[in-house]
């Protein structure tokens, strides 16, 4: 199941994708994505039995936005591969690193990245992440299935010189548009094993980030776990799960993203988000 937020010239709205055009969910009672997650089981019974026609927009004539375009929760893990920890010159964490993005970051495939004119060191970051479709406190690793709904691809866009001028990272992390999300959020069922898929980023026709998720020196079960002790997670929330090795402030040298730059993070079995970068003055 491909669920996507979308719009044909009205409002946002939710719906699914079908043999490449979308039908919209507000038939079987649901507007937005996160009221379907909520609704769990019956919500997903009832988008089986949609069928796409001729009155179903393709796929792509319509525009995407974030598939969770206002998450409660938005959730990143930093230093999570072990090769993006080493050629940062940081120790493999013991513990998870985590820090936030807010909804102002949010936004979706195709929209512009708006580079700040307080930085000059804005980071590129491909990350993969995984949604809660459940309410859910405590959960044990062996349970993890039970409470994640699917995955979706994340930009984590990053302005070093803030995330790195204090040892807190988020306010680098959460300028606006700083958090392109989609296009899709892929059902878990599509992605057997997630700890298995391949994950890019090209800057400019350039391929700068090439990994796998199965260099996470934290997985999702452990994941879910952790963070489950100490809060709620309820459906929508995104947690996203790091970065692989290549990104720019750890070349030499550095290299950062610009006006007119096109970056696009690829991941196996969700898709491409596509994001071209524009200056806010």
């Amino acid at each position: 199941m491909r669920l996507v937020t979308y719009s044909t010239g009205n409002g946002p709205r939710a719906g699914i994708v079908l043999d490449g055009r979308v039908v919209s969910l507000e038939a079987v009672g649901y507007l937005d994505v996160v009221s379907f997650l909520a609704d769990g089981d019956r919500a997903v019974a009832a988008a089986q039995g949609l069928q796409a026609g001729p009155e179903s927009p393709a796929l792509d004539s319509v525009t995407l936005h974030a598939p969770i375009p206002k998450p409660d929760k938005f959730i990143c893990i930093g230093l999570n591969y072990r090769d993006h920890a080493i050629e940062s010159g940081m120790d493999i964490p013991e513990l998870p690193t985590v820090f936030t993005k807010y909804p102002n970051a949010v936004c979706g495939p195709n929209d512009e990245i708006v580079l700040p004119s307080v930085s000059d060191q804005v980071d590129y970051e491909a990350e993969f992440a995984f949604v809660i479709g459940k309410t859910c406190k405590n959960v044990k690793k062996e349970d993890w299935q039970d409470v994640v709904f699917g995955y979706t691809c994340v930009h984590d866009v990053s302005a070093r010189d803030y995330q790195l001028a204090t040892s807190q990272w988020t306010i680098g992390k959460t300028f606006d548009t700083f958090g392109p999300m989609g296009p899709v959020l892929v059902s878990k069922d599509e992605i057997p094993d997630p700890h298995n898929v391949r994950i890019s980023l090209d800057l400019n026709g350039e391929t700068l980030q090439d990994s796998n998720t199965s260099q996470f020196v934290f997985d999702i079960p452990y994941l879910v776990e952790y963070l489950s002790a100490v809060m709620t997670l309820e459906p929508g929330d995104v947690i996203s799960t790091g970065t692989p090795p290549g990104v720019g402030f750890a070349k030499k040298p550095p290299l950062f993203m610009k006006p007119g730059d096109e970056a696009v993070v690829r991941i196996e079995g969700i898709g491409e988000l596509r994001n071209r970068c524009v200056s806010d003055s």
